[in-house]
């Protein structure tokens, strides 16, 4: 199974995503699965990419040209494909992959998630979104949807186009769903 993992490029994160991260990468290799991710060094992404390819698993990075030029691309990845944009990313990303999974993030994150979960609802694909929220991180995403939905802007109900999850056994039970 090949999983697109959406997450932080960012260093200054609480302990605890990192360490989620870790015990999720760990297990991610164990089962033998793949992750498509963004290829970057820093942050959950980084951590993410490392603790999937020290254990044995395999990494596919999606590397935007621009960051290419940089020290920000991971250097321990089994497959590279270079791309030109942000938006050539998230659609290989998601062409890659047979499920897609958001990690603690910001704006990156946000539109990636929304990017995945707008595409399933006009029938683009139907690859489960889960998001993993890590110590409430994603807390104020679900109200604001919660809010939406009960204002008549989002068709549905949209916790049936994503899956909240706050465990690391909570998102491996997802995962294994899906299987």
């Amino acid at each position: 199974m090949k999983i697109a993992v959406f997450c932080s490029a960012n260093n200054n994160i609480d302990k605890a995503c990192f360490d989620a991260t870790r015990e999720l990468g760990m297990w991610i290799a164990q089962k033998g699965y793949t992750i498509v991710y963004g290829g970057c060094n820093d942050g959950l992404m980084g951590c993410v990419g490392q603790t999937v390819h020290e254990h044995g698993g395999t990494t596919i990075g999606v590397v935007p040209r621009i960051l290419t030029s940089t020290q920000r691309v991971a250097n321990d990845l089994d497959v590279t494909i270079p791309c030109e944009n942000l938006a050539d990313r998230k659609e290989l990303m998601l062409t890659q992959s047979d499920i897609c999974l958001a990690l603690p993030g910001g704006i990156g994150t946000m539109d990636e998630i929304f990017t995945v979960v707008a595409a399933r609802t006009i029938g683009y694909h139907c690859k489960p979104m889960i998001v993993f929220n890590v110590d409430g991180c994603w807390d104020a995403l679900a109200d604001l949807l919660d809010s939406l939905q009960t204002q008549g802007m989002i068709r549905g109900n949209w916790r049936d186009l994503i899956s909240m999850a706050n465990s690391v056994d909570e998102v491996k039970a997802l995962i294994s769903s899906f299987e």
